[in-house]
């Protein structure tokens, strides 16, 4: 009996080593309290073969098969918290995504942490080249740095914009070419003609020529969301699209950007204009997080 006791109590500390912090608080005392009443019952049967031997401390097959069960007990209670620690928020706002990867969570999980990384990268590099070490304020976000070439001012807050999307669209392309199975599309424009349901791509020389008579207003009816995830081949369609936000100053939420009286989408924004036109559900990644 007194071997057994020994047997309960350093069965109780090895078990409770091996379990995860994580879930201690509730289900290792509901499992040790099962082991620990299952060993005691098996004293109150009678004394065993189990106790010291020449000085050293031996378990019987029943005891270390307990063990192992609890083990096996702790491994699945660690596969419980794992998967909980990898749920995606892209997976929440945009369901279909997860079945694209098969429900494989984990994976879907390591696309959007690479991603947050290379937005947030963006962000403190950007500013620390511009700042140092500081983030800038409301006045430095509203300062005019410039003007483009119809006359409009340039707010610091567009220019850090432009670098900062540069910057984690660099860093974005050769992760999703490693972790997103589909084809992507990068900053690529698109004209939309709402009322027709028609959308068509518009070539990098297009794009330059409506870009140099954009005084002109060219650009009108167009779109351009920063990464369009496509499930197929279908380019024209998408499953996700991805848009990066940098708000200025960094405190401020990010929004979708509203159109206004002189669009074709007036009433409307640019989410809600992404969807409908590549059919896919549109996100912004913000250094804050992910909104929909």
């Amino acid at each position: 009996m007194g071997g057994n006791v020994l047997a309960i109590f350093l069965a109780r500390d090895s078990f409770a080593a091996l379990m995860l912090p994580s879930v201690r608080s509730g289900c290792s005392r509901f499992i040790l309290l099962l082991l620990t009443c299952t060993l005691l019952g098996s004293c109150a049967a009678g004394p065993r073969h189990s106790g010291f031997s020449g000085g050293a401390l031996r378990f019987d097959t029943e005891t270390a098969g307990r063990m192992r069960h609890a083990a096996a007990l702790k491994r699945a209670a660690g596969v419980v918290v794992s998967t909980v620690a990898v749920a995606s928020t892209i997976g929440l706002l945009a369901p279909e995504v997860l079945g694209f990867f098969q429900n494989d969570e984990e994976e879907l999980s390591r696309l959007e942490v690479a991603l947050m990384a290379c937005v947030q990268r963006a962000e403190r590099d950007i500013n620390a080249e511009r700042f140092g070490y500081g983030a800038p304020t409301a006045a430095d976000c509203n300062a005019v740095v410039g003007a483009d070439r119809c006359g409009r001012p340039i707010y610091q807050s567009m220019e850090l914009g432009t670098l900062k999307h540069a910057h984690a669209l660099a860093c974005m392309q050769d992760i999703l070419k490693e972790l997103w199975p589909g084809p992507v599309s990068i900053e690529q424009r698109y004209r939309f003609y709402r009322h027709a349901k028609v959308l068509e791509t518009i070539s990098r020389e297009q794009e330059k020529r409506l870009l140099d008579a954009d005084c002109a207003e060219e650009l009108r009816g167009t779109i351009k969301p920063d990464v369009v995830l496509h499930a197929d081949r279908h380019l024209l369609r998408a499953i996700l699209i991805l848009d990066l936000k940098f708000p200025c100053p960094g405190d401020r939420e990010p929004r979708w950007t509203k159109y206004g009286d002189k669009s074709p989408y007036d009433g409307f924004n640019q989410g809600q204009i992404y969807q409908e036109a590549l059919g896919g559900k549109a996100l912004m990644l913000s250094p804050k997080g992910i909104f929909d």
